[in-house]
């Protein structure tokens, strides 16, 4: 059955799981999330899907149904499985998009990796996700594409059905032209981009960047503006912009840049703050800390993460600051994005490496300054967490928005604790009242955990104050809406942020 709205996304909505040598399909354990809150657009149509892969020995063979009817708690909807071998996944997915793109829209130059890229396989998985879109698209369908390994989808899928309506949207910072343009394939890059009718971003500074390279590609003339409003602009933060470009033209199609920063499910989370097992959790880890001032950071093993810098800036804190120790506690979770990939093995060995060293100097029969956990929390647990940790330390050399911070915010209900939050991360232009710091200095990071490990409780709550309610202004309801507000306003209604802006415009 054909669908009026269609999501491409590389994971299934779903858990897999084999009871009794039968495939049964579980909602996500989890609520929480960007698969949560995309199939929660599948309730306000009559039909859709979801396209995404699914590994197989032999694509012609699978051993799976290609196309799956599921039904759940978010309605009825088509769920098309691409088959990819490993190899084509390794080459598409943990080389070319890990290896290659990764590095360059997190602005790490010498990470980059060109040697081992397979261009003509990432394009012809790019396309497969096209032929699947189409296919499962009634006329005129909506059809919103996520993320960086899919870039090609919106040029192909305009090839194949220019009847579409057609959305990308951008999980991961955009880099400046003088970066992005390090990729050889940038041209197609931007042209499949320019196929699409909506691109979106996180925040304005992302979208100036993807103007910035379309330019370079091609002359668009003058490009619309409109002013960022107030509450997206943090006078810390190194991303903050006063003006956005709102759409740009080429070859006569439009294609609207929306901005809209991806949140999180401030009300999933509050009821998880606020139920009876979290309570419990929290007192016994209260309890396992004592009297010590807690510091938590949660991130992936990734050299965007800064973890080493973090740990440093902490051996530091102890290193000129001896009435801290003993006192004072830090709960580093770091957890490897794909334990395939062994480009992340160096990072994790220099984080136990550090960890280890300042356990060894500043620990005891009965205390450990660090613990460093490697493994995945569950999500309640480290909701417990967050509400047991007097400071939130998220300082990533560069990310792309960062929920981390917000989930931290969203769980701080008592109305305490303190954010210390890199000026690098997206969501530095919202949360303004963080202790915003420069992880790449070593001063700056210093003066920040001081600030927050002595910062009065009145000055505290303030900030949380403030905080929360940047949080709940922006939760995943609000990105999604307005998202696909702009891709079909008369399917979704009209989105209040589809420009970032006022009505007033400047040529560019």
């Amino acid at each position: 059955m054909s669908s009026d709205l269609v999501i491409v996304y590389h994971r299934q909505p779903y858990e897999e799981v084999v009871v009794d040598g039968k495939t049964e399909y579980r909602e996500n354990k989890s609520p929480n999330g960007i698969v949560p809150t995309l199939k929660s657009f599948f309730g306000k149509v009559e039909n859709a899907a979801w396209v995404a892969w699914k590994e197989a020995a032999t694509p012609s063979d699978p051993g799976f149904d290609r196309v799956v009817e599921i039904e759940d708690s978010f309605g009825r909807y088509t769920v098309s499985r691409l088959p990819l071998t490993a190899a084509q996944v390794r080459s598409f997915y943990h080389i070319t998009s890990k290896e290659a793109f990764w590095p360059i829209l997190h602005g790490f130059k010498e990470k980059y990796n060109y040697d081992p890229v397979d261009w003509p396989t990432f394009k012809e998985v790019n396309w497969a996700f096209a032929e699947a879109a189409a296919a499962e698209a009634a006329q005129g369908a909506s059809v919103w594409v996520h993320d960086y390994n899919l870039w090609l989808v919106p040029g192909y899928l305009r090839q194949m059905r220019p009847d579409l309506r057609i959305s990308f949207y951008h999980h991961t910072p955009f880099p400046s032209a003088d970066m992005f343009n390090v990729l050889p394939w940038r041209g197609e890059i931007i042209d499949s981009l320019l196929a699409a009718d909506v691109v979106g971003f996180h925040i304005p500074r992302y979208a100036a960047n993807f103007l910035s390279a379309v330019r370079s590609q091609h002359d668009v003339g003058n490009v619309p503006r409109a002013e960022v409003p107030a509450d997206l602009i943090a006078e810390g933060s190194a991303l903050s912009d006063r003006t956005v470009p709102t759409e740009i033209t080429h070859n006569g199609h439009v294609v609207q840049l929306g901005v809209t920063p991806v949140g999180v499910d401030v009300d999933y989370i509050t009821h998880l703050a606020g139920n009876e097992n979290t309570a419990t959790l929290a007192k016994r880890f209260r309890a396992e800390v004592g009297d010590s001032t807690m510091l938590l950071s949660v991130g992936r093993t990734d050299y965007t993460k800064g973890g080493a810098d973090q740990l440093l800036a902490f051996e530091r804190l102890l290193e000129r600051r001896p009435e801290l120790r003993g006192t004072v506690r830090l709960l580093h979770v770091s957890v490897s994005a794909n334990r395939a990939m062994t480009v992340y093995e160096p990072i994790q060995r220099e984080l136990e490496e550090i960890a280890g060293r300042i356990n060894g100097r500043f620990g005891s029969f009965t205390f450990q300054p660090v613990a460093l956990i490697s493994r995945a929390v569950p999500f309640e647990e480290l909701v417990a967490w967050y509400q047991v940790a007097d400071v939130a330390w998220i300082t990533p050399l560069a990310d792309g928005m960062n929920l981390v911070c917000k989930e931290y915010v969203s769980a701080r209900t008592d109305g305490d604790g303190v954010l210390v939050l890199s000026e690098f991360a997206g969501a530095a232009v919202e949360m303004g009242a963080a202790v915003l710091t420069n992880p790449f200095s070593t001063r700056a990071m210093d003066f920040a955990i001081d600030l927050a490990i002595d910062m009065p409780e009145e000055e505290r709550r303030a900030r949380m104050t403030l905080l929360r309610a940047a949080v709940a202004k922006r939760d995943t309801r609000h990105w999604a809406r307005d998202q696909l507000a702009m891709l079909s306003p008369e399917k979704f209604g009209e989105g209040s942020a589809a420009a970032a802006g006022s009505d007033e415009t400047a040529a560019a």
